[in-house]
């Protein structure tokens, strides 16, 4: 997890925890901003306990971006999003643009792959030469996980879900890049420029400009489409 490890060491000051909402799409922590992160729950049944619920926001920021490197899919969930809650967003590096419109530019006749089935997967497949989507849990027409590694090193174009983050697997699947374009996307994603030391060209993340909706959003079950108060970025290398 040498990727978290470097986001977290390049994280300027901590901040004590204001709120916490682990909800059944999302999970806001806030600290010295408002951070998301898809809420992932695993497979096991029943879910693994969160450790020291009911005192998490008795916690500093960092205290709990501890739980990002937990293997309890709850609490890295927690982990991440209070990570983001930290991350000073450097906007002058940033475009207010969809993913899609410029993974659409860079995916036109190339080889591509994602990683996560994103709800624009009918659209890229309309446009790529070839696409292949990585998912661990997957759909009609995507590839398990297990075969990133023979089609993740032949592609042009890469876009990798923040998920990654949770589930442990960003390392890997950023290794397995060779010179292509790579986007990281989704709420989760660290606008952090850190991950372009790890051969990011782009991340498509969002930054929460307006907590109150956007966690009253979440906590009534809001998909990432329903979210208000939160806006798109795109940060460039």
């Amino acid at each position: 997890m040498r990727i978290l490890s470097d986001i977290i060491s390049a994280v300027k000051k901590d901040y004590k925890i204001t709120e916490i909402h682990t909800c059944i799409h999302w999970t806001a922590v806030s600290s010295l901003g408002c951070g998301l992160s898809s809420t992932f729950k695993g497979d096991s049944v029943p879910h693994e306990p969160v450790r020291g619920v009911g005192d998490l926001a008795k916690k500093t920021a960092l205290e709990v971006v501890e739980y990002a490197r937990s293997n309890n899919p709850v609490e890295a969930s927690i982990g991440m999003a209070a990570l983001n809650s930290l991350i000073e967003v450097d906007e002058d590096r940033c475009i207010d643009l969809n993913a899609f419109d410029i993974l659409a530019e860079k995916a036109r006749g190339k080889n591509v792959c994602i990683v996560g089935h994103f709800p624009f997967i009918p659209r890229m497949r309309k446009l790529a030469k070839r696409l292949w989507v990585i998912e661990k849990r997957p759909q009609e027409g995507d590839l398990p996980a297990e075969q990133a590694e023979s089609v993740m090193p032949i592609a042009d174009v890469v876009a990798i879900t923040g998920t990654s983050f949770i589930n442990n697997t960003v390392d890997e699947l950023l290794g397995l890049c060779r010179d292509s374009f790579v986007m990281m996307v989704g709420a989760t994603s660290p606008l952090s420029p850190v991950l372009f030391d790890y051969g990011v060209d782009m991340i498509a993340g969002s930054r929460v400009i307006d907590p109150q909706r956007a966690i009253r959003c979440i906590s009534e079950g809001a998909t990432f489409r329903q979210i208000r108060g939160i806006k798109h970025l795109i940060m460039k290398k």
